[in-house]
This record gives C-alpha cells, sequence and structure tokens, in this order.
C-alpha cells in the first residue's frame, strides 16, 4: 500500500482550495530499466473527490501524470467540519482513500 496522500484545505468563505499531494510511481510503461526490459505501466487510473460523501469531481488519469502527482482544485459551499475524501484506483487494482477535514478561517 502507498504512503497516505498529504491533503491541505485552506478556507476562503465559502470556498476551500484544496491541495492534494500523492504518493504513486507513476510508470509510463515506455521506460527500460537497467538490463534494458520495459518497465510495465502502473499509473493511477481513477480519482474521486467526496465532500461530505457526496462525489464533487471525478477524473480519469493516464501514463502522462509525473510520479508523486501534486493537484489543486478549488471546492465552493464549503464550511468549517466538511469532510472532504480523496479517492483512487490504479491499472493494478491498487487503491487509497484519504480524507481531511475544512478548518475555519
Amino acid at each position: 500500500m502507498s504512503e497516505a496522500s498529504r491533503i491541505r484545505i485552506v478556507p476562503a468563505g465559502s470556498n476551500a482550495t484544496v491541495r492534494v499531494l500523492m504518493s504513486h510511481e507513476m510508470e509510463s510503461g515506455q521506460r527500460k530499466d537497467g538490463n534494458g526490459k520495459v518497465i510495465p505501466a502502473w499509473h493511477i487510473q481513477d480519482v474521486t473527490v467526496l465532500l461530505n460523501g457526496k462525489p464533487v469531481l471525478t477524473a480519469e488519469w493516464g501514463t502522462a501524470v509525473s510520479k508523486n502527482p501534486f493537484w489543486q482544485f478549488t471546492l465552493k459551499g464549503t464550511k468549517a467540519g466538511d469532510k472532504v475524501v480523496i479517492q483512487w484506483k490504479d491499472n493494478r487494482g491498487d487503491s487509497r482513500t484519504d480524507e481531511a477535514t475544512v478548518g475555519s478561517i
């Protein structure tokens, strides 16, 4: 299992900026190892963001996303105490779920 995603939520009125640093090797399937063998593709495919249990963002990723991806987005209509959950699944079937709570301004 991979390391936990680092999630930081910065509230601003009724919105919140969410910054996520995900831990994943993200192999494209195009690199070769020291012996010249192709390293198999291994990357996050599906990402879902839930706000208080309701899906608010879904994404399909591919091989072009970098190792340990960082991403940022804004959630509208948030308040202190709201729960943000980040879920992902990779092409090997591994998955991870991490959560954070919106703090007060």
